[in-house]
């Protein structure tokens, strides 16, 4: 390593916010720029572990102590190329991942880990910044035709390794704009959306063809898509959204938070000069306490919400991990997001028992209660039974007032029906395509990659997926490929 003791001479350096009443004015990234002398520094805290477990906390297996010390040792141009040789995206990641390889650095065992999300994105701006990031255009083309139906990053991950192994390739998108969640439905505090714009240019000069409004079952037919092309990867997320199915659901003023966040992103994009569900002036309440409730609740606050409240069934988490939660686990700690900073209260441990309404048919409050987690009675074995559940606390019963309510509960797999019925895929136990450790599907030439297989999970499995189905649709194209696996198809739960 390039400062072998440079874990016990720095701490811990993260870049800074800007200050909230700036920031929360306009919908530009959140964060000041890092200062070099400190990103140096928070490279050279990469000790000489033996067994770097960053790299098996990532999905997508990078390289993370290479390009650690190479930033160390100011060798940039070597950097991006060991991040790029696992990663298509690093600009993306960079921004919206939330870092498993940092819960299982090696150096998190008894300090602070290494900040190695942050000298991620810093090698790919300056990638960008010194020009180095450039089209791969295939040197011999293939000749087979690949569609890829989903812009979404597994999608686009896909599309950019088959591009490169010379395969004629062609995305699918049904909305206006390429991108999928990355584009409405991640914030544009979050992430600019400039990123993503580069990108595709970048794999339009590799040869990627890209096509928009392209809604299959609709303008688009299945079974002609499949005659004309050789091979199709299914990448179209997990978009079917959680609903909350309590008395006085119907009332207006409840929303889904994909039905709001790209709208926001709409306005952002110059569609509109307002947007049609606002925050602005009104007592919001956001159900939900993972990553979208934190979007809602950053987008809510630049909308001029009056208030927003963040409720979540599940407990606060501790402050440090608990002693059922040992490294190299993702921790489950209390975290506070940008968003969460700038405002707003967060309640655990309540769960929303019916919507009240005015005499226009308009949400005014919620019914909350507080609960507690009973576990199933147990066999004879020690085993469960029966699944746990979520009970009320007695005498908790209290209304909270809401103008605008927000639905961030994730999501429950991909849409059914329509085309994916015609095409004839087959569903797994939870719903999302089935798909065998290669990425196929029970049909013949068609694979899935992503969300729409594995089921909602983290952006850096998307990518994940996106190569790997990428290298087994060129195996099953040639017979043989040299594109990179990362993993294979495994339906294991989020971590």
């Amino acid at each position: 390593m390039g400062e072998p003791t440079g874990f016990l001479k720095w701490g811990r350096t993260t870049p800074k916010r800007r200050p909230i009443p700036v920031r929360v004015a306009d919908w530009r990234e959140v964060y000041e720029p890092f200062d070099q002398g400190k990103l140096h520094e928070q490279a050279g805290r990469c000790m000489d572990c033996g067994i770097p477990f960053c790299n098996n906390g990532c999905p997508l297996g990078n390289l993370i102590p290479d390009w650690n010390d190479l930033v160390y040792r100011d060798h940039w141009r070597d950097a991006i190329e060991r991040l790029h040789a696992t990663n298509n995206f690093p600009e993306f990641t960079g921004r919206l991942c939330p870092a498993p390889c940092e819960s299982a650095c090696v150096l998190g065992i008894n300090a602070d880990p290494v900040t190695i999300k942050q000298v991620e994105v810093e090698i790919i701006d300056r990638a960008w910044r010194e020009g180095w990031v450039t089209p791969q255009v295939p040197g011999v083309r293939t000749g087979h035709r690949v569609a890829v139906i989903g812009s979404g990053p597994a999608g686009l991950a896909a599309a950019q390794q088959l591009t490169r192994a010379g395969h004629e390739v062609i995305v699918l998108e049904r909305a206006d704009r390429l991108g999928g969640l990355l584009r409405y439905g991640i914030p544009e505090f979050k992430m600019e959306k400039q990123h993503i714009e580069r990108r595709i240019e970048q794999m339009k000069a590799e040869g990627t063809e890209f096509r928009t409004n392209a809604v299959v079952g609709d303008n688009v037919d299945i079974e002609v898509l499949r005659a004309t092309h050789d091979a199709i990867v299914l990448a179209c997320g997990a978009t079917a959204w959680r609903d909350l199915p309590v008395p006085g659901r119907e009332l207006k003023g409840i929303y889904q938070a994909m039905e709001y966040l790209p709208i926001a992103n709409k306005v952002q994009e110059g569609d509109f000069a307002e947007p049609s569900i606002s925050a602005a002036g009104k007592h919001v309440v956001i159900i939900g306490g993972g990553d979208t409730g934190a979007d809602c609740l950053g987008t809510a606050h630049r909308q001029g919400a009056a208030s927003v409240t963040q409720l979540e069934i599940m407990p606060r988490p501790p402050e440090v991990r608990s002693g059922d939660n040992p490294w190299p686990q993702w921790s489950l700690v209390y975290r506070t997001s940008s968003a969460h900073e700038e405002g707003g209260e967060r309640v655990f441990s309540v769960s929303t028992e019916e919507f009240v309404g005015d005499a226009d048919g308009n949400v005014r409050a919620l019914v909350l209660n507080e609960v507690r987690f009973e576990s199933g009675a147990p066999t004879a074995d020690g085993r469960p039974a029966t699944p746990g559940k979520f009970v009320p606390v007695p005498g908790t019963r209290t209304e909270l007032r809401a103008d605008m309510v927000l639905l961030a509960l994730g999501f429950v797999g991909p849409e059914k029906g329509s085309w994916l019925d015609q095409l004839g895929v087959e569903l797994d136990s939870r719903g999302n395509v089935a798909r065998t450790d290669d990425y196929r599907t029970n049909v013949d030439g068609v694979f899935v990659a992503g969300d729409m297989g594995r089921g909602q999970s983290l952006i850096v499995w998307a990518i994940a997926e996106g190569r790997a189905a990428a290298a087994a649709v060129d195996k099953h194209l040639m017979g043989a490929s040299s594109l990179p696996s990362p993993i294979v198809a495994s339906a294991r739960p989020l971590t």
